[in-house]
């Protein structure tokens, strides 16, 4: 059954010049491969949609973080862009209707798969980039993808405390934070690491199931009482 892309259109914030475009976007090579009628599937669209999408990440990120670390940038970027998060996207705006699937794949939940979800919002953002270039792109973009791009930052505020915490110390005459190892206990299968942190002439310490974390948490114990009463 031919399905209307409007509210699709509605929902991703573009509407496509060429309809050939979007039907190319949401045709999965399950349907390409039972149909003799269909002569391509999405997946060059979705190679292109990846790498575009990469690109106009990237440009929002420069543009609109003038301070941020390149680090920083790419961690938002990569979790924007991650299979999982497009998925959850692709389900939020209902892709999964929309996609020509063949009768297996369809029999078999593929409307609902949440590779296949990736893969159509990539194509989609492939198809748009062929179809009204950057413009294109940037309009769903702004709809669709930037008010998960402001959730991850709200989500990561000092989700690097390390960092954060090295920046404080140098910014006020310190060194760099030292830090160590003090106790390891339970078996090995189930470690608890407890880590210390010296930094400004004080120490603290915490612990996790690895070293990584239980740092993370000491530097974030140090963060939270040497800026009590800045913010």
């Amino acid at each position: 059954m031919k399905m209307n892309h409007r509210i699709l259109e509605q929902a991703i914030g573009y509407r496509f010049k060429k309809k050939s475009n979007l039907e190319l976007a949401l045709t999965h090579p399950s349907f390409r491969y039972e149909n003799t009628e269909a002569k391509d599937d999405n997946q060059r669209l979705e190679y292109l949609g990846d790498a575009v999408l990469s690109l106009i990440s990237a440009e929002y990120l420069f543009k609109n973080n003038p301070t941020a670390r390149e680090g920083d940038m790419s961690q938002l970027r990569s979790r924007l862009t991650e299979d999982r998060k497009l998925a959850q996207i692709g389900a939020t705006l209902g892709i999964g209707p929309y996609l020509r699937l063949g009768h297996g794949e369809e029999k078999n939940g593929g409307a609902t798969r949440a590779s296949n979800l990736a893969d159509g919002v990539e194509a989609l953002i492939g198809a748009a980039w062929i179809d009204g270039g950057a413009r294109a792109v940037n309009k769903i973009f702004k709809k669709v993808f930037l008010p998960e791009l402001e959730g991850l930052k709200s989500a990561t505020v000092q989700s690097n405390p390390k960092g954060d915490l090295q920046e404080y110390t140098q910014s006020h005459g310190f060194g760099i934070p030292e830090y160590k190892t003090t106790e390891i206990v339970g078996p090995e299968h189930n470690r608890i690491f407890t880590k210390e942190v010296t930094a400004c002439k004080k120490t603290w310490k915490a612990s996790a199931g690895s070293k990584r974390e239980a740092e993370r948490r000491a530097a974030l114990q140090a963060l939270k009482e040497l800026t009590k009463g800045l913010d």
